[in-house]
């Protein structure tokens, strides 16, 4: 009885209300006015699959080419399949190469087209080509068309006749072992049975060592739908109401716009509409319009007082922390995006003042160790900051999906929640460049010492002299040798005479600087100083350094320099004899110099230590240690680069003197070669060489390595894992040593070469403190049990010994002897050492047999590239080959340090803190550190945590028992950072799993109004179908329930870079009046050119080059665009769309005048004359280019047209002008 009362009541509530409203003249069915704006590219729709091919490509080449395969004809269920299902299809497809996590990801891709500008760009560079006329798919084989099969044969035979096509970076290159061959460029678009058709032939043709395949994508017919674009913001801005404005095109609404008809509000005032109109569905219309009423009657935008702005951060904070959680970051997004009519009801809030008080001690803490301020937007993803004022969703998908890898890669080795999260808080790997020499060698002849030569007598030795003032660009002289100058003296050879005319001048001048030469002479015993000028020189250096000292032998040679003929520049032993002579008439010459000399000690000692340094070829200098660059070996230069580098030590010295790590009582030499950057060998192979990473962590495949078929169909990652897993290795003696350090060494060790490589490694591993030892088995020849007898020794000595005996029955086998003698007919087991287990050997070498070596061999191949036989080492997973050299011990001792210096001791640290045995804590220490190796560079992580958490911190959870990444989120729920972070948390929320902490960082006694603007981003976390399975508009801006008095304007707020112009609208969008609208405003956008734009400067004067002028275009339509450069800023901007361009100095005086003669972040070589600038993407893009100026009368003109000196110059006379180089950088 009670519930029909109810409904009747409720029955005659709504009737009464229906009719009171309609009194006050409310229209009780009329659906909300709204405002919507969509964004479109100017480029059509691209295929989803071929996006997802782009996604596929980053995460590797051989996975590329995997999910290829498997969606060769996949286009064809497009025409029968809808999209939706065609959609998740490909998600299927990609699923098999994909974690859950990176599947999303791959959504997310999808829903902003991250990869669209990829798949336009190959599609602009195969229009330049251009393509033959009908055809779905072609090839072009050096500058040949067809889009014939049948053909590509004969186009292949006179192919290497023709020019070789350029290859860009972005483009796909079907796995091969060679480069040289022929290059084959298909168009297609993958999916489709023309596309399938080429690809058999060509990949066939590619694995069989024939061509090199290399696809671009292609659509013949591209699709009539646009493409409409994410990530960018829409403002509906409230103009000043002081005066009146019109809609200027009085256009009316058209009638076939397509909005919600009914309000997106649920709850109105304590009254749930949705709930209501279920029950009450006969009485909808006036439920609606009731609805309608209340929203309206809280949309008032009345004004506030100033007393009511104060509060109004704080005001909001209390509203949204007292919303459960869950809808918190909604209620931000709500309260921040539509705050002109919620700005009344936030003033009837109550602050909680157990949160303001949390709140200003959070603010203090932050402030002191983050310099946030209140009111500051911050957002940390695991540490990572990302951008506020980009707010780039692109940037953002490439972060997630790097820490994705890195993630999902912890937790394949077994890493989780604390673990992993101070692995994530290290910073990543850095292979340090800057290693200097031990200059404590005897073989350095030093010709003066600060700290001992009367010539320095009277000068300070006090360190704390380095804390007195000097003049600008001096140094201190102090009685302590800080500075030190190494000088590699080749008497043969020219340049020695200007290091020698050097050495004089600084020695002379009393330059605080300690000077010694290396002399690298003749190593031929029978070569004696009568007829070599080098040995005759050391001689006589040594004769004179014996009977005087240094100072005079040190004199009498620069005297010998100065005797040596200008048209020549080459000591002779004329020069030597002849100061000999004159200086020291006593002497006998030929004792000296001749073949009995007493004279010639230590004469090789020299060009051995310059060979063991491995500096590379002459001229060569060091400054405490640190050799000098080729391009300063010039006198002149490298005078100045002494100077520099002295004055950039005194303030470091002074910097170690002032916190007090250096003192009076220390000796400088020590203090400067005991730092750990110190080695005694530098090997421009290790630090100059851009290292191969491999990545060790398996997939659940697993295969046992003697198994040769299996391994050869697993993929490079899993092969890796498959070696590491089945690696043997010799250790320090004691067994629960942790080695931070695993090196492979690869070769073929029944080769010479191979051997020397294993002793030289074996040598390194007795004083070795942190590595330990594999082999990787690399034949040169075809395999089988005579030409491996060598390696199946050493492979059965790792399986059945101990370490104690381990290295040194390797040892055994790595001389030349033992393997010449063992080559000869004798048995191995004659070589076997005492203490060995002699049978187990015995046993395992007769019967290992030699499928490991295929199954090691093929690795070489497959994954290092390397030929059979070919040398190289690994190093914690980063591989340095093929080696051309030979690898000495001092080099296994640099790698060990760098390997180790990087993150390894801290990763070490934390692995000692896990409670695994020390075998598997080896092995962990290298697959996490090749793992972050493995991943590209990112910037600094920061340890972002809040005092309190309890009445100002917004806590979600993430879910149990799986990886999640830690957010941490500071905003002030009033501003537009709040606007735009409240919908892109909650996208993220849907993308991945999450520990979020959004802290209120809330500004208080504000006295203006926070926001003055309706604001919507448009984010979305994956393609939005639409009503029965049919595709949506795409991502929309929505403005909906917006008040009608006001008068409005719109307005995109774009990632940097887009240039975006309005192509269709219903009223003029700079003053939208919903009151003389009918229903919905709509605003459809397109994104007309991604912008270029940079500045421009001279590296000399650092001034804008004059009258510079740039244009970009294709191969065959040279100018698309142009563009000057400022005079007064170097600023420039061109515009442009994906593709593939070319960057041009403009015809005429900029092209005779300026010269492009190098440039780095472009797409090509930098030795290129043209700039080939690639936009694939909606990220910006960096360039760096050189020029210079010519010379002539253009040059003259120039230069004089705008500027007054040098006017007066050439009115002076001054006709000529040398060259200078002229760098100009550019910002894109």
């Amino acid at each position: 009885m009670a519930p029909a009362k109810a409904t009747n009541a409720v029955r005659l509530l709504l009737g009464s209300t229906a009719l009171w409203l309609s009194q006050l003249g409310v229209q009780t069915v009329s659906a909300s006015k709204a405002v919507t704006a969509h964004l479109a590219a100017k480029w059509p729709e691209t295929p989803l699959l071929l996006e997802a091919s782009e996604f596929m490509a980053e995460e590797s080449n051989e996975i590329f080419w995997q999910f290829l395969e498997t969606v060769q004809e996949l286009a064809i269920y497009k025409q029968t399949e809808s999209d939706y299902s065609y959609y998740n299809l490909i998600l299927k497809k990609a699923g098999q190469f994909l974690d859950n996590l990176h599947i999303n990801l791959l959504k997310f891709a999808f829903s902003i087209r991250a990869y669209s500008p990829a798949i336009q760009m190959f599609q602009q560079i195969a229009a330049d080509e251009p393509p033959p006329d009908g055809c779905n798919a072609f090839v072009v084989i050096h500058k040949k068309h067809t889009c014939k099969i049948n053909e590509i044969k004969k186009l292949l035979k006179k192919a290497a006749s023709r020019t070789r096509p350029y290859l860009f970076k972005g483009d796909h290159k079907f796995p091969t072992n060679k480069e040289n061959l022929p290059v084959v460029i298909l168009y297609a678009e993958m999916g489709t049975r023309a596309f399938s058709a080429f690809h058999k032939v060509l990949s066939e043709k590619a694995q069989n060592g024939e061509i090199l395949y290399v696809l671009r994508h292609y659509i013949q017919k591209p699709s009539s739908r646009k493409m409409y674009l994410s990530g960018y913001g829409v403002e509906l801005a409230i103009k000043s109401t002081e005066y009146k404005a019109l809609d200027d095109t009085q256009v009316k609404t058209v009638t076939n716009t397509t909005v919600e008809d009914e309000t997106e509000a649920n709850e109105v005032q304590g009254f749930l509409f949705g709930k209501l109109k279920e029950i009450y569905s006969d009485l909808r219309d006036n439920l609606t319009a009731f609805q309608k009423y209340l929203i309206e009657s809280s949309k008032q935008m009345t004004p506030l007082k100033v007393w009511e702005l104060q509060d109004l951060s704080f005001q909001a904070a209390s509203q949204i922390m007292s919303t459960p959680v869950y809808d918190a970051i909604k209620l931000m997004k709500d309260i921040s995006q539509n705050f002109p009519i919620k700005a009344r009801s936030l003033t009837r809030i109550a602050v909680n003042q157990h949160m303001r008080g949390e709140i200003q001690e959070n603010q203090k803490d932050l402030r002191d160790r983050f310099e946030i301020q209140p009111g500051d937007a911050r957002l940390f993803i695991n540490g990572l900051r990302v951008d506020m004022d980009v707010y780039d969703p692109f940037s953002i998908l490439d972060m997630l999906k790097l820490e994705g890898k890195m993630m999902n890669g912890l937790r394949n080795l077994g890493i989780n929640g604390e673990d992993m999260s101070k692995f994530l808080k290290l910073k990543s790997p850095v292979w340090e460049h800057t290693y200097v020499l031990d200059i404590r060698h005897s073989s350095i002849m030093w010709i003066n010492d600060l700290e001992n030569d009367d010539l320095y007598i009277t000068w300070p030795t006090s360190f704390h002299e380095l804390l007195k003032p000097v003049f600008p660009g001096s140094i201190p002289s102090l009685r302590r040798n800080f500075h030190n100058l190494v000088l590699f003296i080749d008497p043969a050879q020219e340049y020695s005479l200007d290091f020698m005319k050097l050495a004089d001048l600084l020695y002379y001048h009393k330059v605080p600087l300690r000077i010694g030469f290396v002399f690298i002479l003749n190593t031929d015993d029978e070569v004696d100083g009568g007829n070599d000028a080098g040995v005759a020189l050391w001689r006589a250096f040594n004769y004179i350094a014996e009977e005087y000292d240094i100072s005079e032998a040190f004199a009498s040679i620069v005297h010998m320099f100065k005797k040596v003929k200008k048209d020549k520049n080459i000591l002779t032993v004329d020069n030597v004899r002849s100061v000999l002579q004159n200086k020291f008439p006593q002497a006998n010459i030929w004792d000296i110099l001749g073949i009995h000399s007493k004279y010639d000690e230590e004469r090789k000692a020299g060009a051995s230590f310059y060979k063991m340094t491995g500096l590379g070829p002459l001229p060569q200098a060091l400054y405490n240690g640190e050799p000098f660059k080729h391009e300063e070996m010039n006198i002149k230069e490298l005078k100045m680069a002494i100077l520099q580098r002295m004055m950039d030590a005194s303030v470091y010295l002074q910097r170690e003197v002032f916190m007090g790590t250096l003192n009076d009582h220390m000796n400088a030499i020590d203090f400067l070669m005991e730092k750990n950057n110190v080695v005694p060998r530098i090997n421009s192979l290790i630090l100059h060489t851009n290292q191969q990473y491999l990545n060790l962590i398996s997939t659940s495949v697993t295969a046992d390595i003697e198994d040769f078929s299996t391994f050869f169909f697993l993929d490079s990652q899993d092969k890796s894992a498959v070696i590491a897993k089945n690696m043997y290795y010799l250790t320090p003696d004691d067994d629960s040593i942790i080695s931070a350090v695993t090196l492979w060494i690869i070769a073929d060790f029944d080769k010479l070469s191979g051997r020397k490589l294993l002793f030289n490694a074996l040598k390194h591993m007795k004083i070795s403190v942190h590595s330990r030892l594999g082999i990787i088995y690399n034949p040169t020849s075809k395999i089988n049990e005579e030409n491996t007898a060598i390696s199946r020794g050493i492979l059965a000595a790792f399986l059945t010994q101990k370490n104690s005996f381990l290295s040194s029955f390797l040892g055994q086998l790595a001389k030349e002897e033992t393997a010449t003698a063992i080559y000869s007919g004798d048995k191995i087991k004659t070589f076997l050492i005492e203490g060995m287990d002699k049978k187990a050997f015995e046993k395992k070498y007769n019967t290992v047999g030699v499928n490991i070596f295929r199954t090691h061999q093929l690795f070489c191949q497959d994954v290092l590239k390397l030929r059979p036989g070919e040398m190289g080492i690994v190093s914690n997973g980063r591989f340095l080959g093929p080696l051309n050299d030979d690898l000495y011990a001092e080099d296994f001792y640099l790698l060990e340090k760098i390997t180790f210096s990087n993150s390894v001791e801290k990763i070490k640290g934390i692995v000692e803190n896990m409670g695994i045995n020390s075998n598997n804590m080896s092995d962990l220490i290298m697959k996490v550190d090749a793992l972050m190796s493995f991943l590209p560079k990112h910037a600094s992580r920061y340890d972002v945590a809040f005092l309190k958490e309890n009445h100002s911190v917004i806590k979600l959870n993430p879910q149990e028992n799986d990886t999640f990444f830690d957010v941490i989120a500071i905003v002030d729920p009033l501003t537009r950072e709040a606007q735009k972070m409240a919908q892109l948390l909650l996208v993220l929320r849907k993308i991945i799993n999450m520990k979020i902490k959004l802290f209120m960082n809330c500004r208080g006694k504000l006295s203006e109004t926070p926001l003055e603007s309706f604001y919507r981003f448009v984010l979305e976390p994956e393609l939005m179908s639409g009503a029965n399975d049919v595709s949506s508009l795409g991502p929309v801006a929505k403005f909906l329930d917006i008040p009608e008095s006001p008068l409005l304007t719109l307005n995109m707020i774009t990632p940097e870079g887009w240039l975006v112009e309005t192509v269709h609208s219903n009223c003029d969008l700079d003053n939208i009046h919903l009151k003389d609208t009918e229903k919905t405003v709509t605003a459809e956008y397109e994104l007309e050119y991604l912008v270029l734009e940079g500045h421009c400067f001279d590296k000399m004067t650092e001034q804008p080059p004059q009258g510079l002028q740039f244009t970009l275009g294709t191969k065959n339509k040279p100018v698309v665009v142009d563009t000057i450069v400022m005079a007064n800023l170097g600023y420039f901007q061109l515009k442009a769309n994906p593709g593939a361009w070319i960057l041009r100095l403009c015809q005429g005086k900029s092209e005779d005048i300026y010269q492009i003669v190098g440039h780095e972040g472009t797409d090509s070589q930098a030795d290129l004359g043209d700039v080939i600038v690639v936009l694939n993407s909606f990220k910006s893009k960096i360039l760096e280019v050189k020029k210079f100026y010519c010379v002539g009368q253009a040059c003259l003109e120039l230069l004089t047209s705008s500027d007054p000196t040098a006017s007066a110059s050439q009115s002076a006379g001054i006709k000529g002008m040398s060259h200078h180089s002229s760098h100009l950088q550019f910002v894109f």
